[in-house]
């Protein structure tokens, strides 16, 4: 009896361990850097959007709207707000979708908008 639940735990196991063989994925290459085939393989790339410092102009419907007169000299946004921004009569919706929240010139974005800083403070939906 003993001898028989020693050979089918034996082969069971021999069992497992040709199964988890079968399913692993060899590395082909020299010094194991097979990984790196895969990354340079990967049609996965930013977007614009991602690489953009200041955030990107908005496809959504802004949540508020902003007009500067000449006299601005700041602009107070959150990260990831969607605001409409009226310098001289024209418009832009723009998401400040920002690295970080450095205080940078409006005038990156707007290029009319020369004197304004933009203030960007972390959004409290995404505290947490």
């Amino acid at each position: 009896m003993k001898t028989t639940l020693i050979k089918l735990s034996f082969i069971a196991a021999i069992g497992g361990v040709a199964a988890t063989s079968a399913y692993a994925h060899p590395d082909y290459t020299e010094a194991g850097s097979h990984w790196l085939n895969h990354v340079s393989e990967s049609n996965a790339q930013p977007t614009a959007n991602q690489l953009a410092p200041f955030g990107y102009k908005a496809v959504a419907a802004p949540s508020r709207e902003i007009t500067l007169s000449g006299e601005a000299k700041y602009l107070n946004v959150n990260q990831l707000e969607t605001v409409r921004i009226t310098v001289d009569g024209k418009s832009l919706d723009w998401t400040f979708d920002t690295l970080g929240t450095r205080p940078f010139a409006l005038s990156e974005v707007i290029p009319g908008a020369k004197g304004v800083t933009v203030y960007v403070s972390k959004n409290p939906d995404f505290a947490g």
